[in-house]
């Protein structure tokens, strides 16, 4: 027999290792109130995660001393993510790694992150879209859906260019060079159905540069390595660079319910809604916090 420690459990080890009845595991798997999978009919528990569910447990969960952040980028959320960890000093960890949309959604549903940022449309369909979006993870029966903020997304350009590429037979010129994100991101999404309502395949962009954050799509613009990009007000202004406003969308935050009461989230909502964030939003340019906090969706419709 091998020594080496079992990575998943089936239910009657997990029945012994919590210490209950196996009809309490099965209801507790089929609700996803335990990690948990099933694989040609039978459950199956992951250890480590269990292990971890168990800690989260604990009186608001042992993690109550940091918060890690993945998905969609924004430059509000950076700044209030680098203000609050430099309020907490060494009491806590607050963390934002970007990923884009989609890796963020599947870095929360394999439990590698707290919460995850998303943006997945504008802002009058974000109500369905997003949920819609949730609900292609199994996790989702966990999650529920808070909005952050409302935010001006469109296309950045050098100030020179603005006046031309406001024409979109110009943006859609061969010659026009266009940076864009990685697939799964919500500015790519966005582009691409910005694409659709001017009738052009996405294949017959001339694209310079493919990038994974809004500064990085900022950037490659102000060197004059590509002419125009997808992306948000405030990362245009943050360049000096021109900005096309297209749309308003919501940027709402995925939160799994036993993260939602950790202080640390909450500290972010209370920052946010406070005035010094009201006054750094109204700084970056191209933010509207007045649903700050508002709970969007969740998966029981509570």
């Amino acid at each position: 027999m091998s020594d080496m420690p079992a990575v998943f459990m089936n239910v009657r080890q997990v029945t012994e290792y919590l210490n209950l009845n196996e009809k309490k595991i099965y209801a507790m798997a089929a609700e996803g109130q335990i990690p948990a999978t099933k694989l040609t009919g039978k459950w199956l528990f992951p250890k480590a995660l269990v292990d971890r569910w168990l800690l989260e447990s604990c009186h608001g969960g042992l993690m109550t001393d940091r918060l890690i952040l993945g998905g969609s980028d924004d430059p509000l959320l950076q700044a209030v993510a680098i203000r609050l960890t430099h309020k907490l000093r060494t009491k806590a960890l607050f963390g934002y790694t970007v990923t884009g949309t989609k890796l963020g959604l599947e870095l929360l549903a394999k439990g590698h992150a707290d919460a995850c940022a998303i943006h997945w449309g504008r802002m009058e369909e974000s109500e369905v879209r997003h949920p819609a979006l949730l609900q292609q993870y199994s996790e989702s029966r966990n999650w529920i859906l808070v909005h952050l903020f409302c935010r001006s997304q469109g296309l950045v350009v050098r100030s020179q260019d603005q006046y031309r590429l406001e024409d979109p037979h110009q943006a859609l010129d061969y010659r026009t060079r266009w940076v864009v994100r990685q697939e799964g991101a919500g500015a790519q999404r966005f582009l691409k159905e910005w694409l659709v309502g001017h009738a052009r395949p996405y294949e017959q962009l001339t694209v310079s540069n493919t990038v994974f954050s809004e500064r990085e799509l900022a950037s490659v613009i102000a060197k004059g390595e590509a002419d125009i990009g997808p992306g948000t007000l405030s990362a245009a202004k943050e360049f000096g660079l021109g900005f096309i406003p297209v749309c308003e969308e919501s940027f709402d935050l995925v939160v799994p319910r036993n993260v939602y009461f950790r202080r640390l989230l909450q500290q972010l909502f209370e920052f946010l809604q406070s005035p010094d964030g009201v006054m750094l939003a109204q700084n970056l340019q191209g933010y509207d916090l007045s649903r700050s906090g508002r709970l969007v969706w969740s998966a029981d419709g509570e």
